[in-house]
């Protein structure tokens, strides 16, 4: 067995139970810790047969890795949480921040767990959860994520970024640009054409002219609800991504008013696990549109 044996998930959401269960299938101990945590991240962690040790502090005392997979805004304070727990057990396990952050973020974070004594890398998934097609990419970066290539071909693909932390992210940040501003776009185009009385007209034409595009809203503008409310972080961060490399910050400060609408419409109480995969484009654009503020 590799020297990262035991490996800590925080959080195991959608994505972060189904890496968990992958690790797990190919023998490693994971553990995490369920306190205050909803039934539906306990049931996931439950499926996917990790181990809840409790705390914070027995997953530092326990774990040869951390990984941290959950929403980009709680990942600064979840890093400053696993940091004061390594100082008080004066234990400091390798510290794998996955999330959907900013370059600069990531450097902020890497610093809090330096300070607290522990290596740090910086990393971004790509791809599908373990289970549905092909693996995830893990780009990870940082002077030490060489030694994250263990993992390699155990459910995940870990992919080297180079040794300056931020690099990762950065993939992340510009790969994501593209997938979920393309969503957003994509639903906004819908929206205003709801509005506007030509949503059948514009559909029609679609058909003939853009049959790709069309067949790729069909496949997602439906069901964007649901992750609508952690996306909005996620939009965020690219746009400080894009605001520090000197380009335009606007077209994802847009994307994040798109995904804050779906988060208010009914559809946004369902998980990937039950929401309806029989909704129409056409039913879903009846129900946004609804809410959508307007001007008096």
């Amino acid at each position: 067995m590799n020297a990262l044996h035991t490996i800590a998930i925080l959080m195991p959401g959608d994505m972060g139970h189904a890496v968990g269960r992958a690790l797990r299938e190919h023998g490693h101990d994971v553990i995490t810790c369920l306190d205050g945590r909803s039934g539906h991240t306990r049931t996931l962690a439950a499926a996917a047969g990790f181990r809840d040790v409790g705390s914070l502090a027995a997953i530092v005392s326990e774990a040869d890795v951390i990984l941290s997979i959950l929403p980009p805004a709680s990942a600064p304070d979840q890093a400053g949480r696993v940091a004061e727990a390594m100082r008080a057990t004066g234990r400091a396990p390798l510290y794998v921040d996955c999330n959907a952050i900013s370059p600069g973020t990531a450097i902020a974070v890497g610093k809090v767990i330096a300070e607290a004594g522990a290596t740090f890398v910086d990393g971004g998934i790509i791809g599908l959860a373990p289970g549905h097609g092909a693996a995830p990419r893990f780009y990870v970066s940082g002077p030490d994520h060489a030694s994250l290539s263990v993992l390699d071909g155990q459910g995940i693909r870990v992919i080297g970024s180079g040794p300056e932390i931020g690099q990762a992210s950065a993939m992340k940040m510009t790969y994501a640009a593209l997938t979920k501003g393309t969503w957003t776009l994509q639903t906004a185009v819908l929206l205003a054409a709801e509005r506007l009385g030509v949503t059948g007209a514009l559909l029609r034409e679609f058909e003939n002219s853009q049959s790709a595009a069309l067949a790729s809203m069909r496949a997602s503008v439906p069901f964007l609800p649901a992750d609508s409310a952690r996306w909005v972080g996620e939009m965020e961060e690219i746009s400080r991504t894009f605001a520090d490399a000197g380009v335009t910050p606007q077209f994802h400060e847009g994307a994040a008013e798109i995904f804050r609408l779906l988060e208010t419409t009914p559809f946004a109480s369902e998980t990937r696990a039950d929401m309806d995969r029989t909704r129409t484009l056409e039913e879903s654009l009846s129900v946004y549109k609804d809410y959508l503020k307007l001007d008096s």
